[in-house]
C-alpha cells in the first residue's frame, strides 16, 4: 500500500490551489529575472573568431545568418572525445526541434564544440539531429567564453567556471588515475563518481572530459557590430533540459539515483 498521503478530490483541489499561487509567484519571479537578463550591459566583440560549418568557414557574425540575435549552446565535445557528452546530448534532444521557431523570431541558433566538424557531423547524423553545429577547433572562442580549459589550468587552479574559481587537481600517484574522480571529489581516493561515468561514455578520463564544459551564450548584432549579452553555465542550464521539465511534473519527480540517462539511441528497446 502506498505511503503517500491520500485525500478526497476536495482536499486535492484545496492543496492544488495553494500550490497554484506558489507557481504563479514563481512565474512572476521568472519574468522579472528574464527582464534582468535583458538589461545586462552588452560587451562589444572585436576578436575575429572563425568556425567550420556545413556551409564552410564562418565568422561569429556569419552565424547570425541575417538575424539580429544569436544563441550558442556550448556543447561538450572535445577533439579527444569518441562521442559527445551524454548530458549535452539529452539537452540537444530538447532544443533540436525549436530552431525553426527561433529563426522565425529573429533568433539564430548554433551549437559550438571544439571537435572537428566531421566528427560533429557524424554524431549529429547518428542521433538524427538537424540543428546547426559549428566547430571552433583550436580557436579562442571556447576559451574566451569559459567553456574550455588547459591541463595546466587544471593543475594550477586556474579554472574559472560558472563565475567562480575551482581548486587545482592534486598530483595523483600513477596507481590512482584521475579517472573515477568527480570534479569535487579529486581527493576522495578510489571514488567512482558520476563525472567518471559520464567521462567513460565519451571515451575519455575525468581530466580530459572536464577540460570542456557546457554553457549557453547570447549575442546581439547591431549596425554591423556583434555584442555578447549573456552567458550561463552548470545549473544555470537546468531549464534547458527538456526532460527535467516533464519529470518535475510527475508523481516521483526526477527520482534520480546516479547517472540514469543515456543517449537516446542507447536505451534498451522494448
Amino acid at each position: 500500500m502506498t505511503a503517500h498521503a491520500i485525500g478526497t478530490r476536495e482536499e486535492w483541489l484545496a492543496a492544488r490551489l495553494d500550490l497554484l499561487e506558489a507557481e504563479k509567484n514563481l512565474t512572476r519571479r521568472s519574468d522579472e529575472l528574464a527582464k534582468w537578463r535583458r538589461e545586462l550591459p552588452w560587451v562589444r566583440i572585436d576578436k575575429a573568431y572563425r568556425f567550420e560549418t556545413d556551409e564552410g568557414e564562418a565568422s561569429l557574425r556569419d552565424l547570425f545568418k541575417g538575424r539580429s540575435q544569436l544563441l550558442v549552446y556550448h556543447f561538450m565535445f572535445g577533439p579527444d572525445y569518441t562521442a559527445g557528452c551524454p548530458s549535452c546530448s539529452a539537452i540537444a534532444d530538447g532544443f533540436n526541434g525549436i530552431v525553426a521557431h527561433l529563426e522565425n523570431h529573429d533568433v539564430a541558433f548554433s551549437a559550438v564544440s571544439r571537435a572537428p566538424l566531421a566528427k560533429l557531423t557524424a554524431y549529429k547524423r547518428r542521433l538524427g539531429w538537424s540543428f546547426p553545429w559549428a566547430s571552433s577547433d583550436d580557436g579562442d572562442f571556447n576559451r574566451d567564453f569559459c567553456v574550455w580549459f588547459t591541463e595546466q589550468q587544471q593543475r594550477e587552479g586556474g579554472i574559472e567556471y560558472n563565475f567562480r574559481r575551482e581548486p587545482p587537481i592534486p598530483e595523483q600517484p600513477a596507481s590512482e588515475p584521475l579517472a573515477g574522480r568527480t570534479v569535487r571529489e579529486w581527493d576522495a581516493s578510489g571514488s567512482e563518481g558520476p563525472v567518471a561515468q559520464i567521462a567513460a561514455m565519451t571515451g575519455t578520463d575525468v581530466a580530459t572530459y572536464t577540460r570542456d564544459r557546457p554553457g549557453v551564450s547570447a549575442f546581439a548584432l547591431e549596425d554591423g557590430i556583434v555584442y555578447h549579452t549573456y552567458s550561463s553555465y552548470a545549473r544555470g542550464l537546468d531549464g534547458l533540459w527538456g526532460m527535467y521539465q516533464w519529470l518535475d511534473r510527475t508523481p516521483k519527480g526526477r527520482n534520480e539515483n546516479g547517472i540514469w540517462w543515456r543517449r537516446h539511441d542507447e536505451y534498451a528497446q522494448g
